[in-house]
C-alpha cells in the first residue's frame, strides 16, 4: 500500500486513485474491481457473495461480543482490537461443520477458538501474569468462579513503573448470537499492594442465568494503579492493563 507524502495529505477519490486516512497514516490505492451490481448478480461471483455473507455475520457477532464485555475491555484495548477480534470470530464461524458455505454462523461455529484472545496486544496477560489460578463454570447454576492461589505480587506480576497497587477483575458473558442478546456479570478484587509480600488465596465469583443454552465467555482484567497522597489513580490511558478471554464454555 502506497503512503502519501507532503504537507497536504489528501482524502477522497481523484480519477481511479483513492486517497484515505487509516491508523497507519495517509495512504493511497488504485480504485478498481467489479461493480457492486456485478458482484451481487454474476454467477462467477458466487464464492465472493458467500465470503461476504460470512464476513458480515462475523462482524455482527464480534460486535455483540464486544458490547457484552465492554465493562472490562474498555480499560484494556488496543487500536486494532476490533479488527483482530473480527478475524478471530471469522475463523470460529468458518469452523461451523453443520451449515453450508455462505451460511456458516456463530451459533454453529467453534467459539472455543476465541479462548486466549488478547484485547491489548501491547500487554499480553501470559507475559506479565504468573499467578496460579483456575476458572470453573457450573452451567446448571450459572456460577463462574476464578480461584487464585497465594502469591507474592512482585514475583508473579510484571508491573509497569510507578505501580503501587493492582487489582484483578472477572467478567463472563452468555451470548445469544441468534437473537442478538447477552447476559453479563462482572466483579473485581480488592486492591492489592504490588510488593514482596504474600497475597492470600482469594476467589472471584459471579453468576449468569442458570442453565443458559448459550456459549459463555470469561475474561480476566489486570489493572495497575498508582497511589499518591492517599488517592489511587489508574496509570495513563489503561495502556498498561491486560485483558484476555481466559475460557470459553460451549453447550
Amino acid at each position: 500500500m502506497a503512503r502519501q507524502a507532503g504537507i497536504f495529505p489528501l482524502e477522497g477519490t481523484i480519477g481511479n486513485v483513492n486517497f484515505y486516512r487509516s491508523i497507519d497514516g495517509y495512504l493511497v490505492r488504485r480504485k478498481g474491481g467489479a461493480s457492486a451490481d456485478k458482484i451481487q448478480k454474476d454467477p462467477t461471483f458466487e464464492r465472493t457473495r458467500e465470503n461476504m455473507s460470512e464476513f458480515g455475520r462475523a462482524s455482527t457477532a464480534a460486535r455483540l461480543l464486544r458490547s457484552s464485555l465492554r465493562p472490562l475491555i474498555q480499560h484494556a484495548a488496543d487500536c486494532r482490537m476490533v479488527s483482530r477480534l473480527h478475524q478471530r470470530m471469522l475463523s470460529a464461524i468458518r469452523a461451523d461443520t453443520v451449515s453450508p458455505r455462505g451460511q456458516r454462523n456463530a451459533t454453529d461455529g467453534d467459539m472455543r477458538l476465541l479462548k486466549g484472545f488478547t484485547f491489548n496486544m501491547a500487554v499480553k496477560p501470559d507475559a506479565i501474569l504468573f499467578i496460579p489460578y483456575a476458572i470453573s463454570f457450573t452451567r446448571s447454576s450459572g456460577v463462574i468462579m476464578a480461584s487464585f492461589e497465594p502469591f507474592i505480587a512482585a514475583a508473579t506480576i510484571a508491573a509497569p513503573p510507578c505501580t503501587t497497587y493492582f487489582r484483578i477483575s472477572l467478567a463472563a458473558s452468555a451470548v445469544d448470537f441468534d437473537n442478538g442478546g447477552f447476559h453479563v456479570a462482572t466483579t473485581e478484587s480488592a486492591y492489592y499492594r504490588w510488593a514482596h509480600e504474600t497475597v492470600a488465596a482469594f476467589n472471584l465469583s459471579i453468576a449468569l442465568p442458570a442453565a443458559s443454552g448459550h456459549p459463555v465467555f470469561c475474561v480476566l482484567l489486570l489493572e495497575f494503579v498508582q497511589e499518591a497522597n492517599g488517592t489511587k489513580r489508574p496509570l495513563p490511558n489503561g495502556c498498561f492493563n491486560a485483558a484476555s478471554i481466559v475460557d470459553v464454555f460451549t453447550v
